[in-house]
């Protein structure tokens, strides 16, 4: 190997300096030539020379595939949304979704994991589920893929007390889960306040909130303003916390995995009282969805701090007939948006089940 490296130096020193010594002697009037010839030799000789040096071959071929695995995670995380759902002929209600069959999203390898792969994954976890009835049917159905048949039917009636807070725990897998009643931003913002001031942060966060304030504050350039607030205090929380040593030193703190639930589709004739009916209407919609996209509060839409659950396009995807209230959906597409998130998880932390 020295031989090999030693003859590679000499070969260089041929290559780079006769060439440079003949140009002086003949392009000495024109310097601007000289110079430039000399840097092409000097680059092309820096490139035969890398593999005679395996730590600098090792440091550019080691970039080179964090750039490649960045790419490949963000387009992946860009195509967890093709989803379509597919109504039995036989039984329209009884419906079944699946992932687009493109190359590129074939390329991803999604999931839907089954109990057993979602426990591993979740496996030691504390997951937060902060917001109104949108999130807790994500809690609903996240629960229902972890838990068995006869544990669900204790926790859908705990889990739906009105305006409530709801903890499990779940021993077999050292899974904890909270459910945050939470149905405006403020109160988002509150949680992650004391989040914060307590230095204590779950392993997953899933949020969302819109539809409260769409009804009762109607306001949506209101609603914009807080979530600039909500997200300069998640990009506020920093990896060090020197709170956690008095000050005299630092300790290093997991960074949560960050989720949005959006806003669900409004089917505006569906919905259940005339105020929703006023209120909550297709323009007041898009009003709220441009402030969340202006807030650069999400990473799809800005590179913010949160990847969207787009429950809407979700909801599209399945139709009107998997809504009784043009708002709340069938447990399918909180389903699909479940594993929309699990597969998230899995890019973001690179494993594979």
């Amino acid at each position: 190997m020295v031989g090999g490296v030693q003859l590679g130096v000499l070969a260089a020193c041929v290559v780079l300096f006769v060439p440079m010594g003949m140009a002086g002697w003949h392009l000495s009037r024109n310097k601007m030539l000289f110079f430039s010839g000399a840097l092409f030799i000097t680059l092309a000789v820096g490139v035969h020379l890398t593999p005679y040096f395996p730590s600098i071959y090792d440091a550019l071929s080691s970039l080179s595939s964090s750039v490649d695995r960045t790419s490949s995670r963000d387009s992946c995380i860009s195509f967890l949304h093709d989803i379509s759902f597919l109504h039995k002929s036989d039984n329209y209600s009884s419906v079944d979704y699946a992932w687009a069959n493109s190359p590129p999203v074939l390329a991803c390898d999604f999931q839907r994991l089954g109990r057993s792969d979602a426990s591993d994954l979740l496996n030691g976890s504390w997951v937060v589920v902060a917001g109104d009835s949108q999130e807790r049917l994500m809690a609903l159905s996240l629960l229902s893929l972890v838990l068995d048949s006869d544990d669900m039917e204790v926790v859908k009636g705990d889990l739906f007390k009105r305006h409530s807070d709801y903890r499990i725990v779940m021993g077999q897998i050292g899974m904890k889960l909270d459910f945050i009643w939470a149905p405006y931003v403020a109160n988002l913002t509150g949680l992650m306040t004391e989040l914060k001031r307590n230095g204590n942060y779950p392993d997953v966060l899933v949020m969302g909130s819109g539809l409260w304030h769409m009804l009762h504050i109607t306001n949506s350039s209101d609603y914009g303003v807080s979530l600039q607030l909500l997200r300069n205090l998640v990009v506020s929380l920093a990896p060090i916390s020197p709170s956690l040593t008095g000050g005299s030193g630092s300790v290093s703190i997991r960074s949560p995995h960050f989720f949005w639930v959006g806003m669900p589709r409004l089917i505006n004739s569906m919905l259940n009282t005339e105020e929703k009916r006023v209120k909550m209407s297709d323009a007041m919609l898009s009003a709220y969805d441009t402030e969340l996209y202006q807030s650069k509060l999400l990473r799809q839409w800005g590179g913010g701090p949160l990847i969207l659950l787009d429950v809407e396009s979700l909801g599209r995807n399945c139709g009107t007939s998997c809504t009784v209230d043009g708002m709340h959906y069938d447990g399918i597409v909180y389903e699909a948006a479940v594993h929309v998130m699990l597969n998230a998880l899995l890019i973001e932390s690179h494993q594979k089940l």
